[in-house]
């Protein structure tokens, strides 16, 4: 699932006409590179939830043909912010472990780490795997704790959480479809529980929220930063 919902207040105005995930760096849609990171990983079932300017986003991607996925649609009519709206997808999600990812990131990461994952969580317990990324500079004090490779809610040494990872459907259990729900709570209480697993994800990660931090990836950015 990409999650491209989002209103992007951080990036008006850009965003009053322009879908955050369809916002350009090295000429090409954000969403784009994500779908491109996916489809490379063999991962090309994919459901992306819409709202604000949603039509642009179906407009632009289409079934998803043309970028060699199959894309289904879950729209918001008011965004329902992150679990809220995994949860209103999971009729197109089934049943099995998922893959998550934001619309507005660009990154190096190989998402074909995360398919045996998946399929491992299927049966040992874990409700989520996340992937942490060393802290940037516009979010020093990070998340979540890294122990081996357990997620911590507490730990000196504390990592940002790059909107990357994998869920399965019971995470969200508690969670009324069509209601507005934040993913942090459900994530802290099932880390708590110690059925969060993580990595951490050295390479290239940028979180593009606002204006500045766009133009300023747009004018550094090399596609050869993807494949080191």
């Amino acid at each position: 699932m990409i999650l491209a919902a989002g209103r992007g207040e951080r990036m008006r105005p850009l965003t009053d006409h322009t879908p955050k995930p369809l916002l350009r760096v090295g000429g090409t849609p954000l969403i784009v590179r994500i779908i491109t990171g996916l489809a490379d990983a063999g991962i090309r079932d994919l459901v992306v939830n819409i709202a604000h300017l949603g039509d642009q986003i179906r407009d632009a991607l289409g079934d998803g043909d043309r970028l060699g996925v199959r894309i289904r649609y879950s729209p918001e009519p008011v965004a329902l912010e992150t679990a809220g709206g995994i949860v209103n997808a999971l009729p197109l999600l089934g049943d099995a472990p998922f893959v998550v990812a934001n619309a507005d990131v660009l990154t190096s990461y190989d998402f074909s780490r995360l398919v045996p994952v998946a399929g491992a969580m299927e049966g040992d317990g874990r409700l989520a795997h996340l992937v942490l990324v060393p802290n940037p500079s516009h979010h020093p004090q990070g998340d979540f704790g890294l122990s081996g490779t357990r997620v911590i809610n507490t730990g000196a040494q504390r990592l940002t959480f790059s909107g990357i990872a994998v869920y399965r459907p019971a995470l969200l259990g508690g969670i009324l479809p069509g209601s507005k729900a934040a993913l942090a709570p459900v994530l802290r209480e099932a880390i708590a529980n110690g059925r969060v697993s993580g990595e951490c994800h050295p390479g290239v990660w940028h979180d593009v929220g606002t204006p500045e931090r766009l133009a300023q990836l747009d004018r550094s950015y090399n596609d050869k930063q993807l494949h080191t």
